[in-house]
């Protein structure tokens, strides 16, 4: 008998704690690569308060910002492996493992952060590539919201008001094949650089300018080594909050259900977080008296406009898939 029980008791101390019961509790390690104080900060801290609220403890969340655990060099990786259980990484970084996540590159398919929500819903084409991509599915992960971060800004030494002030000069993208091409038609130099990085790279004068939003560009200081900021809005940066797919599946169904809950409460405060952020980010930089911020005619942002849309999109037709392409093309035209 004695026998019997120490076999029971060893079978049930082996069991999966996912699996065992309401009393057990899980770690989420969410890392991410900019300061707290941005958008993609603000909604990591109340997704965090969020599940464990919800779960009455039985998640414990630790939220790492500022790179402070991975960076953009090897975040994905670790989220893969389940170093990190949550990550919320721009669409770029996703390039080699879902090459089609470049449509939230490409330039121009929002032209305010209104339209983002109707554009991006799971219902479009351009978001059945965000939530129903196959390639993420196979690479373990899967993708519970997209945050923003806000509409992209130029930032340099010269104010950017036509395609040729960017002849010859180094910009700072993020790698994404379809960002490359679009700075290397504008005239521009394209140069891959870790996040962290930028503001050295451009204090060394390793690169002359980039692209963010107001918020990063004033979290990281940026604003400090360029004379100017161009209000573009060219360009998107979208975060995918994704989550290890394993991980997941191996909490109980009641854990998954505040998880999902959550991501969805996160998503619409980090969407209504990241418009207020922004424009507190431009007053500051203004106030700052270091940078000057310009703001393109109609006319002068079009000429951009016109060098990449539709041709970049025709570029990466087969990449980003038929009919994203054609979607996209029909809401600019749309748009006129």
């Amino acid at each position: 008998m004695v026998a019997c029980l120490s076999i029971c008791l060893l079978v049930l101390s082996g069991c999966n704690p996912a699996r065992s019961g309401k009393q057990e509790k899980f770690e989420l390690r969410f890392a991410h690569v900019t300061s707290a104080s941005t958008p993609k900060g603000l909604a990591s801290d109340f997704f965090a308060e969020q599940v464990e609220e919800k779960s009455d403890g039985r998640i414990e969340v630790e939220v790492f910002p500022n790179s402070e655990l991975y960076g953009d060099k090897d975040e994905m990786q670790a989220l893969q492996s389940n170093a990190v259980q949550m990550l919320a990484p721009a669409s770029a970084k996703f390039t080699t493992i879902a090459p089609s996540l470049q449509v939230l590159d490409l330039p121009f398919i929002f032209d305010h952060p209104d339209e983002i929500p109707e554009i991006v819903s799971p219902e479009t084409e351009i978001g059945k590539a965000i939530y129903a991509n196959p390639d993420l599915e196979a690479n373990g992960l899967k993708v519970l919201g997209l945050w923003d971060s806000g509409m992209k800004q130029i930032h340099s030494n010269n104010a950017t008001l036509d395609p040729s002030d960017m002849e010859g000069k180094k910009y700072r993208i993020q790698p994404s094949d379809v960002l490359r091409t679009q700075f290397e038609t504008w005239g521009g130099i394209p140069s891959p650089l870790a996040f962290a990085e930028v503001y050295n790279g451009l204090q060394q004068g390793l690169i002359d300018g980039g692209e963010n939003t107001y918020s990063n560009i004033e979290s990281q200081k940026m604003h400090s080594v360029q004379k100017y900021v161009t209000e573009l809005d060219h360009g998107y940066i979208g975060y995918i909050l994704t989550v290890n797919k394993r991980w997941y599946e191996e909490l109980p169904e009641d854990l998954q259900a505040v998880i999902d809950e959550s991501a969805d409460e996160a998503s619409e405060f980090n969407r209504q977080e990241a418009q207020k952020v922004n424009a507190e980010s431009k007053r500051l930089i203004k106030e700052s008296g270091d940078t000057k911020i310009v703001v393109p005619t109609k006319k002068q942002r079009q000429a951009f406009k016109d060098m990449v849309v539709p041709s970049e999109y025709e570029k990466y037709r087969d990449v980003i898939g038929p009919e994203v392409v054609d979607e996209l093309i029909r809401r600019n035209k749309e748009r006129g």
